[in-house]
């Protein structure tokens, strides 16, 4: 199993930026795939980015494409979701998420390890 944290929420305005950290408790983290969802409210979780376990491949929304920037480091356990130009849509609750070493998936119902969420409030 795996515990993930995630940091670096907060309330920013339009056009601004933020930098999104997921720890993860395992050493072995290059065993699993990693996702960025987020969820509005009254509105489902959806994805927003993902990367491979080697780093190699990354997966984005087409919302975030061109704006956000997915990545990690099995060094230190961690994924890290860079967001730039932020726009008033794009607040929510942000999660990550591992997956064991399979085929890439963008379904929360493909992923079994969720950290607790970070609040991200983009204003007008």
């Amino acid at each position: 199993q795996v515990q993930l944290v995630e940091s670096g929420g907060g309330l920013v305005q339009a056009g601004g930026s933020l930098r999104l950290s997921c720890a993860a408790s395992r050493r072995t983290f290059s065993d699993y795939n990693m996702a960025w969802f987020r969820q509005a409210p009254g509105k489902g979780r959806e994805f927003v980015a993902g990367v491979s376990w080697s780093g190699d491949s990354t997966w984005y929304a087409d919302s975030v494409k061109g704006r956000f920037t997915v990545s990690r480091d099995n060094a230190k356990s961690a994924a890290y979701l860079q967001m730039n130009s932020l726009k008033p849509e794009d607040t929510g609750v942000y999660y990550c998420a591992a997956r064991a070493r399979l085929i890439f998936a963008s379904t929360p119902e493909d992923y079994a390890y969720w950290g607790q969420g970070t609040q991200v409030t983009v204003s007008s």
